[in-house]
């Protein structure tokens, strides 16, 4: 089976007036569900309830729910969720903050976000949508006239802060505190400066802005 393009993705995305959904329990009609997998549940086996629910279109990643024209088959629906997300940032002209951290990161986005909404047209992460499903959530809530996202990122290895500036390519970087968390995760605090430090790694090649 051939594989949607990200501009196939992307074309439904609008026509869904970029309403997405993750969970069947909170379906919103017309929107694109994608079926995302995790450690005890495959939500491919919930594309045709979502269909039926008022979805628009369905992302699965498993040929045999690959049922009908509504139906977008991917290799991997969360990298596909990532790559639209991508993709839809560097569609808008506007600029990213993001912020990552040991504590502080919510409080700072907050402050940040109450400050700059007061000359900008601002979107800040909801809660702490911080991971590799909430980042991507919160760059494909942006539309046209946002002018500034502030970007909560959070992480409990090495490689994950990478991995959320590759998806949301940052303008400006921000890292509150390097501290004693997740250190199981990543190795010990030697571990936690690396992981962290990857947002200013990110920063400085593509020769941005970083606050210390």
């Amino acid at each position: 089976m051939q594989e949607a393009s990200i501009e196939k993705l992307y074309e439904a995305f609008l026509k869904c007036n970029q309403k997405i959904c993750t969970d069947t329990r909170k379906l919103d009609k017309g929107s694109i569900f994608f079926c995302l997998k995790g450690a005890n549940f495959n939500a491919n086996e919930f594309a045709l309830k979502a269909l039926e629910g008022g979805c628009d279109y369905v992302v699965v990643d498993e040929e045999k729910y690959a049922t009908n024209e509504n139906t977008l088959f991917v290799k991997d629906v969360l990298k596909a969720l990532q790559q639209l997300a991508n993709h839809h940032r560097n569609q808008l002209k506007l600029k990213v903050l993001a912020i990552t951290g040991s504590n502080g990161k919510t409080t700072n986005k907050e402050l940040i976000n109450a400050v700059l909404s007061k000359s900008f047209k601002t979107l800040a992460t909801v809660g702490n949508l911080n991971n590799h499903i909430g980042v991507p959530l919160t760059l494909l809530s942006l539309t046209k006239e946002h002018e500034i996202a502030i970007v909560e990122m959070g992480a409990n290895h090495q490689g994950e802060i990478n991995e959320l500036c590759e998806i949301a390519d940052p303008d400006y970087g921000l890292i509150t505190n390097i501290g004693k968390a997740h250190l199981e995760g990543f190795g010990g605090e030697e571990g936690v400066k690396k992981g962290k430090g990857e947002m200013y790694q990110y920063i400085s090649k593509k020769r941005r802005t970083g606050f210390y």
